[in-house]
């Protein structure tokens, strides 16, 4: 069970290898988390991953997880939760694509969908239903200030962020009252390997921030998290811009 200030003993990654999934995992590691389970395809870089969080003394274990075999999923997540209560599951995996490539290849771009967006829903639904179970515990999203309003340059990416952003805040509605709490999480820009050779956008992040940013909406209970919190108010006004200026804007 979680503590009173809702650091989480048990966590669960979906997206074993990710850059902010490991980081909120090595973070929450060294205030009260022992047992974190990593799911991802089975390879070098899980186990890795694995390897680096037991050194910090956790007890850490992997699961094969496969974010498009959704058929898969009730089997390979029931596994873990049929080992004891998962106090946190944070969903961290997910593609960026290339745009110029992708909206030129509609197989490359319904991949995109599938594994941001249906992957998700499926897994998403998985967990929550076993948090339900067990009556409490945390579902964090890793959403996207992409997914606020589409742009030029990542619409494939970010309508993909866009669906998952309004399917967890349907599932958090569908959930209140239940013990289990659902978290939207919307980071910028992050400096990360998925992003390499991109250019930063402004107010660009870490997977370091976004992972403190958890912690702290995880202790305050919050529904939704920007990272950094200024993007709140920018993405705010950008909202509200008429779409003849805002395909205008470098954006």
């Amino acid at each position: 069970m979680k503590d009173a200030f809702g650091t989480p003993q048990s966590l669960l990654v979906l997206g074993g290898t990710s850059e902010i999934g490991l980081a909120t995992a090595r973070r929450l590691i060294t205030r009260r988390t022992r047992t974190v389970w990593l799911a991802g395809r089975p390879s070098p870089a899980l186990e890795s991953a694995a390897a680096g969080l037991r050194e910090l003394g956790a007890d850490v274990r992997t699961v094969a997880f496969d974010a498009l075999d959704t058929d898969a999923h009730e089997a390979s997540l029931g596994k873990v939760f049929a080992e004891g209560d998962i106090d946190m599951v944070l969903l961290a995996f997910g593609v960026l694509g290339d745009q110029s490539r992708d909206e030129n290849e509609p197989g490359a771009a319904a991949l995109i969908a599938q594994t941001n967006y249906t992957g998700a829903v499926s897994s998403g639904l998985v967990c929550a239903r076993a948090l339900q179970t067990q009556g409490h515990g945390s579902l964090v999203v890793l959403s996207s200030v992409a997914g606020e309003r589409a742009r030029r340059a990542n619409f494939i990416y970010g309508s993909s962020k866009a669906g998952l952003d309004a399917f967890a805040q349907g599932l958090g509605d569908a959930l209140h009252g239940t013990g289990v709490h659902v978290m939207v999480v919307r980071p910028g820009f992050v400096r990360s390997r998925m992003t390499a050779g991109l250019p930063e956008a402004p107010l660009a992040t870490t997977p370091e921030a976004v992972a403190l940013a958890i912690e702290t909406g995880l202790r305050r209970r919050s529904e939704t998290v920007w990272v950094p919190g200024a993007l709140r108010v920018v993405m705010s006004a950008l909202r509200h811009v008429p779409r003849a200026v805002f395909r205008r804007l470098p954006v």
